[in-house]
């Protein structure tokens, strides 16, 4: 057992997920649950947690660990609310999609000590279904664990390097970089296919109707590249207003990628641009390698 009692606030996909393979791995001798009283039964009736509260004072009490899983904005919001009152001995770590907001909230929140009381995460997991009802205590196993240190702060002494064990034993691959870094990276390779998915999907429906039975007819191809519009739109909102930068560059570049395609469709540049998609598979970068977008 890693932490005696661990405070889950938002117990939906992730949350859920967490206190799942919390228990499977016997990484916590109890956790508790703060969410809306239905969300919390659910939770409860799946295994995820042992006992809940709507009052988030309530539920971190006695805590060791606080793990805050709602959307970014309610994160935030967290931070300001449970920081000042928690005890030095709680570590308060997140799981948001973006970071820089989160590591700037936290410096504010938790003042001189913050580099020992909270630990900026982000688990690269999830399904495009909400809920514990799609929770799954393997989600974590194979996929990375992106932490994002504050200024100064070593991640691998004290509560934080017991957090982070306890990833590893989630079967998470843990990587570490910069608040920024993480921003613009995961713009890229998360929010981007997110925003892609969805434009695609919306068109489809503009251009043949609600009922047009296009994913039978489309196949694989089409299947996995509208898979994840079905996201729920609660999660994404918040995503693209702490990330709106970065989130908005990344949109222009392909856009003006997608109007080069359009205006070589019977030239030889199109192949080339095929050519250059086959690279993305061709190598697998070390982890620990995470590279910086390009300008």
């Amino acid at each position: 057992m890693v932490f005696k009692q661990v405070t889950i606030v938002g117990t939906g996909l992730i949350g859920g997920s967490l206190g799942l393979a919390l228990k499977k791995r016997r990484l916590a001798g109890r956790i508790v649950g703060c969410d809306r009283a239905p969300v919390l039964e659910r939770a409860r009736d799946r295994g995820a947690i042992d006992a809940g509260t709507i009052s988030p004072a309530d539920a971190v009490r006695g805590s060791d660990l606080v793990v805050l899983a709602t959307p970014v904005l309610a994160i935030l919001d967290q931070i300001d609310r449970l920081g000042p009152a928690l005890p030095p001995r709680t570590l308060v770590t997140d799981v948001g999609s973006t970071k820089a907001e989160v590591a700037k909230r936290a410096v504010k929140s938790f003042g001189r000590t913050a580099g020992q009381r909270f630990l900026a995460g982000h688990p690269m997991a999830g399904k495009e279904q909400a809920g514990v009802d799609y929770a799954d205590a393997d989600l974590f196993e194979g996929a990375a664990w992106l932490f994002t240190p504050l200024p100064r702060q070593n991640v691998h002494a004290g509560l934080c390097a017991e957090f982070l064990h306890c990833v590893e034993k989630l079967g998470a691959k843990v990587a570490i970089l910069d608040p920024a870094d993480h921003d613009r990276f995961c713009a890229w390779i998360s929010h981007l296919p997110q925003m892609v998915s969805t434009a695609l999907a919306a068109t489809l429906v503009d251009e043949f109707g609600e009922d047009a039975p296009l994913l039978d007819i489309g196949g694989r191809a089409l299947r996995e590249l509208t898979r994840i519009s079905g996201s729920p739109y609660s999660m994404w909102r918040d995503i693209a207003i702490t990330n709106r930068d970065n989130l908005g560059r990344a949109l222009l570049k392909l856009e003006q990628r997608l109007a080069h395609i359009r205006e070589n469709l019977d030239t030889k540049q199109l192949a080339e641009e095929f050519e250059r998609a086959h690279q993305l598979r061709k190598t697998k970068p070390s982890l620990q390698r995470i590279p910086k977008s390009r300008k």
